[in-house]
């Protein structure tokens, strides 16, 4: 993590992380990270680096964590204030990289898992390609859909609570504790006025029953 200089120009074949030091309670999540081609960054993001080899994959298996929820509700229960700063992110749990290589279902592994889905909400430009040649995939940008991309994130939402051994009730607690508990109220308040339901919720908890009958999470939009 380079907290030193407030703008980075890496050398040679590298991903950038970057996070958004800001976070305000009225965002749908605390922890807003991305991966970056090899670009200088302002003083309002910082930057996180990765050792792993192949570089794209460690990048993309730190990207997914990075906006998991739950680390989301991990970084939301540390900050105090608007500023998400790198001393608090460097005390979150994440997760080792072994986590990754055990069995998620059906003889695949989490890493194949969260890899191609990471690589799918990605690139979506062009300047994103070498990432995407480095994850193996020759094909075009993917095109930019908001319920696919939502129906992803949940997925992966789904994959990490299973990384991070939480059971049903504690996924759930998370996502939409009883009153007067309050995880997420910008996110579940947003999504009934334009869904008419806790959409998140929905569809996280339909990828993650999946996983746990021994599925490769699949939802969707307008399934029950």
């Amino acid at each position: 993590m380079n907290n030193k200089s407030p703008v980075m120009q890496p050398q040679g074949k590298a991903w950038l992380h970057a996070v958004r030091q800001l976070a305000r309670a009225t965002d749908h999540r605390t922890l807003i990270a991305g991966v970056l081609p090899g670009n200088p960054l302002g003083h309002s993001s910082f930057v996180i680096g990765n050792e792993g080899d192949p570089v794209a994959v460690a990048s993309a298996l730190l990207a997914a964590n990075m906006n998991s929820l739950p680390l989301d509700w991990a970084a939301r229960c540390s900050v105090g204030g608007t500023n998400l700063s790198f001393f608090i992110v460097k005390q979150l749990p994440m997760l080792p990289p072994e986590a990754y290589l055990a069995e998620a279902c059906k003889g695949r592994l989490y890493a194949e898992l969260v890899a191609e889905r990471v690589l799918e909400l990605t690139y979506t430009a062009h300047a994103l390609e070498p990432f995407a040649r480095e994850l193996g995939y020759e094909g075009p940008p993917f095109v930019w859909n908001e319920e696919r991309r939502h129906c992803l994130k949940s997925e992966l939402d789904a994959l990490y609570a299973c990384m991070y051994r939480l059971d049903r009730e504690e996924l759930e607690w998370i996502l939409n504790p009883e009153p007067p508990s309050v995880s997420f109220p910008t996110l579940k308040r947003n999504e009934e006025k334009e869904f008419g339901e806790y959409r998140t919720q929905r569809l996280v908890l339909q990828a993650y029953d999946q996983l746990v009958a021994g599925q490769e999470p699949s939802v969707s939009v307008d399934s029950p």
